[in-house]
C-alpha cells in the first residue's frame, strides 16, 4: 500500500495528526512530530506525550492518520487499525528503530504507536481543482510568500 508518493510525502512532513474515539465516542484529534512508513502498510508514531491517543486506541484501535507537505500543498490521509508495541515486547526496538534513530536522546518514547493501513486517500488543496494549470513551483513559491518562508539550497 505504501509507495514512493507516500513515502516522500510522510519524509516531507513536519506533523502528521492522529485521529481517535474514546469511549464515550467523541473524537480526539492530536498532531504527533515523530512518525515514518514501516514496511509495506504500515506507519508508526511514537508516543511521547499521548496518553488520550493510547488510551483511546486501547479501546477503539480504528484511527486516521493524515499528513501534508505544506509547500507542495497535498499528502495523504490514511485510516487503519492502530495497536501499541510497548517497551517490554521483543519486537520494540525493531518496529521503533527509526522512531528512535528520530528523537535520538531528546524524547523518551512510551510506546509505539503500529498502524496497519487499511485505506489511502490522497489529500489536495483547493487550488489543485481550482487552479489546474498553476506548476508545482508556482504552488510551493505561493506557500513560501504566504509563510514568509525563503527557500535554501541544499
Amino acid at each position: 500500500m505504501l509507495n514512493e508518493a507516500i513515502r516522500s510525502s510522510i519524509g516531507n512532513s513536519v506533523l502528521c495528526w492522529l485521529a481517535t474515539v474514546d469511549s464515550a465516542g467523541l473524537p480526539n484529534v492530536t498532531p504527533k512530530e515523530i512518525f515514518k512508513d514501516y514496511g509495506d502498510n504500515h506507519i508508526v508514531i511514537a508516543d511521547i506525550a499521548s496518553s488520550n491517543s493510547t488510551r483511546n486506541i486501547s479501546n477503539h484501535p480504528s484511527v486516521c492518520v493524515s499528513f501534508i507537505d505544506v509547500f507542495r500543498q497535498c499528502g495523504f490521509k490514511i485510516d487503519g487499525t492502530a495497536s501499541l508495541v510497548t517497551p517490554d515486547k521483543n519486537d520494540f526496538p525493531v518496529v521503533g528503530a527509526e522512531l528512535l534513530r528520530m528523537t535520538g536522546d531528546i524524547y523518551p518514547i512510551r510506546n509505539i504507536i503500529l498502524i496497519a493501513i487499511d485505506r489511502v486517500s490522497p489529500i489536495w488543496a483547493p487550488s489543485y481543482k481550482l487552479l489546474p494549470d498553476q506548476t508545482e513551483a508556482q504552488r510551493m513559491q505561493q506557500a513560501f510568500d504566504t509563510y514568509g518562508v525563503i527557500p535554501v539550497d541544499r
